[in-house]
């Protein structure tokens, strides 16, 4: 169903340094880096048929994130869950809601992180045992 995902940054090279760490439990090797006609420096991540990306933006406005949106990753175990927030945590990131760890709800359990990046975005670690 999706291409990619791109989230917007005040400041790339702190992202970079975020998602690399971040994307790294997952697999995600050294980032592409284009930089747009106008000068835009954009990074795009590559792992398992997913797409990740950051911008500056376009506009030259701000960069924002948004108001209840969350961008979920699929982890392979609990273990990594776990390793993924304390890789975002150790490259800037700040922890939020309940820390690491399972949590049982109507869809049945799960194993759940959730941080936001330097720039906001909220993110989430994800792993369902089948």
């Amino acid at each position: 169903m999706y291409s990619h995902v791109m989230v917007g940054s005040n400041d790339i090279e702190r992202s970079k340094k975020f998602y690399s760490a971040f994307l790294g439990v997952l697999g995600a090797g050294e980032p592409a880096v284009d930089v747009t006609p106008g000068g835009k420096t954009r990074i795009f991540y590559m792992a398992n048929g997913g797409m990740f990306s950051i911008s500056e933006p376009i506009n030259g406005e701000p960069a924002t994130a948004a108001n209840g949106g969350t961008i979920g990753f699929v982890c392979d175990s609990p273990e990594q869950v776990k390793a993924l927030h304390d890789a975002g945590v150790a490259a800037g990131g700040t922890s939020i809601e309940d820390p690491p760890g399972l949590r049982e709800s109507n869809m049945g359990p799960m194993h759940l992180c959730y941080l936001r990046d330097p720039d906001g975005n909220k993110l989430c670690g994800i792993y369902r045992p089948q």
